[in-house]
C-alpha cells in the first residue's frame, strides 16, 4: 500500500461483499457497525445540523430514505434521535443484499423504520417521495459513473435534502484505524474491510467537478466527506 494513498483502490473487493463469506463473521460485522458508526460516522451531529432544523412543523410527518443500510444501525439511531427531538420521522431503509435485510429485520424492530430489499429504481417506479435521502458508507463502493447515475436517480425521489455521508481517503485515517482495530473487532470483517474502505474512498476534489448540477461535496470531520443536494420548494408549496 502506498502510504500517501494518491489514488483510490478500484480493484479490491471487501470481504463482506463476497457472496460466500462467513455468515458468522458477516453477522458480527453487522453487529459491530453500531459501534463504528456511533463513534466515527458523525450522524448525531449531522442530524442536529442538517435534519432537525428542517423539521419545523410539529404536526407534520417527515419521510427519510436510507440507501444501502448495511446493518441497519444508522436508521435505528436516526429514529432514536427523532424521538428525542419529538419529530415524527418515518424511515424507509433499502438494501439490495438479502443478507443485510434479513439481519436488520431479525434484530431491529421499530415502528417507524421499515427495512426492505429494493433498489432506488423500484421506489422511483412506485412514485415515492422523501423529505430526506441519506446513505452511510455507500459512496466508496461505487465508481464515478455508478455514483453519478445514483445521484441522478435520486432526483425523482428527493423533495428536500440529500445527504450522503462517507469516508474521505487519508493516510492518517488509515493509520489511525489500523491502530484502533489491531486488537479489536475480532471474528468479523471490520478491520480488513475498514482499511480497504479507506483506500477505496474518494477525496472531495476528485468529485467536486464531476457531480451533477446542484450537488455539492465538502469535507466533514473527522476524515469524512458529505455529498449534499437540497431542493427548495416553491413558496406556494410551502
Amino acid at each position: 500500500m502506498q502510504l500517501l494513498l494518491p489514488e483510490r483502490d478500484t480493484t479490491s473487493t471487501e470481504l463482506m461483499d463476497q457472496p460466500d463469506c462467513s455468515p458468522q463473521k458477516l453477522e458480527n460485522t453487522y453487529r459491530q457497525f453500531r459501534t463504528i458508526n456511533r463513534f466515527l460516522s458523525g450522524w448525531d451531529l449531522l442530524f442536529h445540523t442538517h435534519i432537525a432544523p428542517r423539521c419545523t412543523d410539529p404536526k407534520r410527518t417527515y419521510y427519510l430514505l436510507d440507501i444501502g443500510f448495511g446493518g441497519g444501525d444508522v436508521p435505528a439511531r436516526l429514529d432514536a434521535l427523532a424521538r428525542e427531538y419529538d419529530i415524527d420521522l418515518h424511515i424507509t431503509a433499502i438494501d439490495t443484499d438479502a443478507r443485510a435485510v434479513a439481519y436488520a429485520k431479525d434484530n431491529i424492530r421499530l415502528a417507524n423504520v421499515h427495512f426492505r430489499q429494493a433498489s432506488e429504481q423500484e421506489l422511483i417506479n412506485e412514485n415515492r417521495i422523501f423529505d430526506f435521502i441519506i446513505s452511510n458508507h455507500l459512496v466508496h463502493h461505487l465508481d464515478e459513473n455508478q455514483l453519478i447515475r445514483l445521484l441522478e436517480n435520486t432526483e425523482s425521489l428527493n423533495d428536500g435534502l440529500l445527504l450522503f455521508n462517507d469516508l474521505r481517503r487519508s493516510p492518517i485515517s488509515w493509520l489511525l484505524f489500523n491502530a484502533l482495530t489491531l486488537f479489536t473487532f475480532r471474528k468479523s470483517f471490520i478491520r480488513y474491510d475498514g482499511l480497504l474502505s479507506i483506500r477505496r474512498s474518494y477525496r472531495p476534489d476528485e468529485l467536486r467537478d464531476k457531480l451533477p448540477e446542484g450537488f455539492e461535496v465538502e469535507s466533514f470531520p473527522p476524515f469524512r466527506m458529505i455529498i449534499k443536494r437540497e431542493k427548495v420548494r416553491d413558496a406556494e408549496e410551502g
